[in-house]
């Protein structure tokens, strides 16, 4: 952990593109909350095979136009062409956009090909290679290891290659074990990776979708943490308390160990992510 120490403290926000115009007015409303905490960036995700393309462009451009808040728009490689990424790019740089969250991406259902970029470090070089120094890059880590990754020694490897293709900083998949996270970076450090690693937040609020979401993608939730939700039942507001309890206590100590900063996956809420902030004192 000791190389993270050395870098700033970066928080940010992640958010999905909403779908309808009422999701869109409650994002607003979302982000308007989330802004007075003057965080460094709003991320914006990117589905998969770029199904949200416009959406998440309309997302980022009100951002960046309405808001004092940097946008960083997710862009994914998988089932796109390079004709396709780089009309995206040039429409970022007409915006001003400067950050940019470079991804592989899942799939589609039902294509069976992935285009012309198969991995990340692909779309990290093909980002510099366009564009050069203009964006500032971050890319993916997962302190519990892909879940198609054959081993970790695989998984850091791969992270590696996306380092050297010029990733400037990574954001992690959430998880629920510091332990991990700590694990990770040590692995990076002992590889001669030298970027900041972001550990990813997740507010708990529903434990049937936290659990959804974990098995798909590979973020472990611990047995204890597993037991407790289930014994909540139904109790929104139990789940929503021991929730923040356990995140909070788990982002309490990312930070004394000199992790560089928190990214919350807000799922397009404020209160959870307000709370955690609140509870931590970071301003």
């Amino acid at each position: 952990m000791e190389s993270q120490k050395k870098y700033p403290r970066v928080y940010s926000f992640e958010f999905f593109p909403p779908k309808t115009d009422e999701g869109a007015a409650k994002l607003r409303a979302t982000r308007n909350e989330l802004a007075k905490l003057k965080p460094r960036f709003f991320s914006v995700t990117f589905g998969a095979g770029g199904s949200t393309r416009e959406r998440t462009f309309d997302t980022v451009s009100e951002i960046q136009h309405d808001s004092d808040i940097e946008a960083a728009p997710h862009l994914s490689c998988v089932g796109s062409t390079k004709d396709n990424i780089r009309e995206i790019l040039d429409l970022y740089r007409k915006e001003n956009i400067r950050h940019i969250v470079a991804l592989r991406g899942d799939l589609p259902s039902g294509m069976g090909q992935p285009g012309e970029f198969r991995y990340a470090n692909e779309l990290v070089a093909f980002i510099r290679a366009e564009t050069g120094d203009h964006f500032h890059i971050e890319v993916a880590a997962y302190p519990e290891f892909h879940p198609q990754a054959a081993n970790a020694d695989v998984d850091i490897d791969n992270f590696k290659r996306k380092v050297e293709a010029g990733a400037d900083s990574a954001i992690t998949q959430y998880f629920f074990n510091a332990d991990a996270y700590f694990g990770f970076v040590d692995a990076c450090e002992e590889r001669g990776i030298d970027i900041p690693v972001v550990p990813g937040i997740m507010p708990i609020t529903n434990y049937t979708q936290l659990a959804r979401f974990s098995d798909m993608c590979g973020a472990e939730i611990p047995r204890w943490i597993r037991k407790r939700l289930e014994a909540c039942g139904d109790d929104r507001d139990a789940i929503r308390a021991f929730g923040a309890d356990v995140v909070t206590d788990m982002c309490q100590r990312l930070l004394d160990a000199g992790a560089p900063g928190l990214h919350f996956y807000t799922m397009n809420q404020a209160g959870p992510t307000r709370q955690i902030w609140e509870r931590l004192n970071l301003g």
